[in-house]
């Protein structure tokens, strides 16, 4: 019992908001001084927070590859030649609903979980976005894909919790880089499968004949046309997929994830207490363990009993000394979190992805849309993509994704490392504007059957490599500004708002500049004159942000004294 209460005593004194001095000398030195994947603490809550992450990518991620075309089997006369632009500005509209359900939503997420919990807030939105995702699929007019689109994205307003409580799980600053590194690893994989899955199993009749076609293993009817749901709904498959990969991820975070927020994380949980039954039972039958007969206590990984500590820190004189706390402050007012700071941080949060979202949906339509042969061309006039079929589409985006990941896992730390949190914002965000410079030139290489494909490879390969560093750059630097760890949810929510309200008006502006560059000649128009604009704007912008790696190496220096 006194290990425990020691042990209490300790995480106090760690706590950010418990409002006492930190005692050099009472502080327990209970990590290596090498911050290294292996010894982050609470890896298991943490895969389990960041599988509950595949719900935006497979939600948002997966009907880019089909996107295009999805459209396009719903259009009045697809054949028409002003299609193409009727066709973008409709896909814009489809991407942009999304996240305005994400910005209609995510303060509400945020100021929710502070008041009952993180683990509801995830639970519930995880079920709405199951139910988003298998209703999308089977709907067959702009309307109620419209109206899906808003629900998955109102649904998925939770990812500021998330980031929350990732914050929450690993509180030491030590580990919060790599911390805040392992959801979007798990993000960025589920995207890389969900752009695979979402091309190659859309409209499963043409694509996966062998399965769904006229003599397909499925048709066991043996319609003359293929299976006949798909015919009727020939993009309902990835959708089935999303659902079913939801659902479990809901009912693993059900059973095994534990609530983190501190007025909450120590009441009972009926999920908990059903997964701890299961894992017995499976431990019990399945894999044959048997009890030695002792009920050893159990320390939560990364948690430290004070018996580590060395006594000569625990008292100079060999008998304890009694420490006074002060009670724990109340949360800020709403008016006091937005200091300077986080304001400025804010809007370097929200510039990323008024660029990037823009990207993310118009170069899959842009690789979607048909070759035309440039016979003039000048250095700004040329229209055409590079007409490209979704499976294709959607394999080589994934492709590039897994490099995203490689990267993530080696590169980022090791520069964040060399030039600080700020610093890699500062390189990502000078890679983006040469790379929105370069990508509509693709359309004057579409005829070219080796040079298009590594002219696209430099262009994705530099767009995941700067999108790899900035995402989560400006995730930590958004905790970092954060005035109070009790509002963390608060200032992820604003966060989370805000990137929403970025990403839905990227898209919008996208579609509507990339119709009227295909009217005018120049399909160039929205690269040029919008993305680059914006990409030179956040790179500006960077160089307000103060850097905070000093601060953090001298609390680490203090904490390992």
């Amino acid at each position: 019992m006194a290990s425990k209460a020691g042990a209490e005593e300790g995480e106090r004194l760690l706590d950010d908001d418990a409002g006492v001095e930190k005692s050099a000398t009472l502080t327990p030195r209970v990590l290596e001084d090498k911050v290294t994947w292996s010894n982050l603490p609470h890896k298991k809550q943490l895969l389990l927070l960041a599988l509950c992450r595949l719900s935006t990518p497979l939600s948002n991620a997966c009907l880019l590859p089909y996107l295009y075309y999805l459209v396009k089997s719903i259009v009045s006369d697809p054949d028409h030649p002003s299609a193409p632009q009727r066709i973008s500005r409709l896909t814009g509209l489809l991407v942009a609903a999304y996240p305005i359900g994400q910005m209609l939503t995510s303060m509400l997420w945020g100021r929710v979980s502070d008041t009952y919990g993180r683990k509801p807030a995830i639970l519930i939105g995880l079920t709405i976005s199951v139910i988003a995702n298998l209703a999308f699929g089977f709907s067959r007019s702009i309307g109620t894909l419209l109206f899906w689109r808003v629900l998955a994205g109102m649904a998925n307003g939770i990812l500021g919790v998330m980031r929350t409580m990732t914050a929450e799980i690993v509180k030491d600053r030590r580990y919060q880089t790599r911390a805040f590194l392992a959801p979007p690893l798990i993000f960025n994989s589920g995207r890389v499968a969900a752009l695979a899955i979402g091309g190659c199993l859309a409209d499963p009749v043409d694509n996966i004949p062998w399965l769904f076609g006229k003599s397909g293993l499925f048709n066991v009817h043996r319609y003359p046309e293929g299976v006949a749901w798909t015919i009727k709904f020939p993009y309902a498959l990835p959708a089935l997929f999303n659902g079913t990969v939801l659902l479990l991820c809901l009912t693993l975070a059900a059973l095994w994830l534990r609530e983190s927020l501190p007025t909450k994380e120590k009441d009972w949980d009926l999920g908990i207490a059903i997964g701890k039954s299961i894992s017995k039972f499976v431990a019990r039958k399945l894999l044959r363990k048997t009890s030695s007969g002792y009920s050893p206590v159990q320390i939560e990984e990364g948690e430290v009993l004070i018996a580590d500590v060395p006594m000569a820190q625990a008292s100079t004189s060999g008998a304890s000394t009694p420490t006074t706390f002060s009670p724990r402050p109340k949360r800020p007012a709403f008016r006091d979190i937005w200091t300077p700071r986080l304001l400025k941080t804010l809007v370097a949060f929200g510039m990323l992805p008024l660029h990037n979202a823009t990207f993310l949906h118009l170069f899959p339509v842009f690789l979607s849309m048909p070759a035309v042969s440039n016979d003039h061309p000048t250095v700004l006039r040329f229209i055409g993509g590079l007409g490209l079929a979704s499976p294709t589409v959607g394999l080589y985006l994934a492709t590039f994704g897994i490099c995203g990941i490689l990267l993530q896992l080696f590169l980022y730390p090791r520069i964040q490392g060399r030039i600080g949190t700020v610093g890699v914002l500062r390189v990502a965000n000078s890679i983006f504007p040469l790379t929105y410079v370069f990508a509509p030139y693709l359309s004057l290489l579409a005829a070219n059957r080796t040079t298009k494909w590594l002219a696209m490879a430099a262009i994705l390969l530099s767009q995941v490599m700067a999108r790899t560093m900035a995402i989560p750059s400006t995730v930590i630097l958004l905790t970092e500004a954060a005035p109070r760890r009790s509002v963390l949810g608060t200032v992820h929510g604003a966060g989370n708002t805000l990137s929403a309200l970025a990403s839905a008006t990227g898209p919008v502006i996208g579609g509507i500049l990339l119709a009227r560059g295909i009217d005018i000649g120049a399909v160039g128009l929205v690269w040029w004159t919008w993305m680059l604009t914006v990409a030179l704007l956040a790179l500006a912008w960077s160089f307000v942000l103060k850097s905070t790696d000093a601060e953090k190496r001298t609390e680490v220096e203090l904490e390992s004294n």
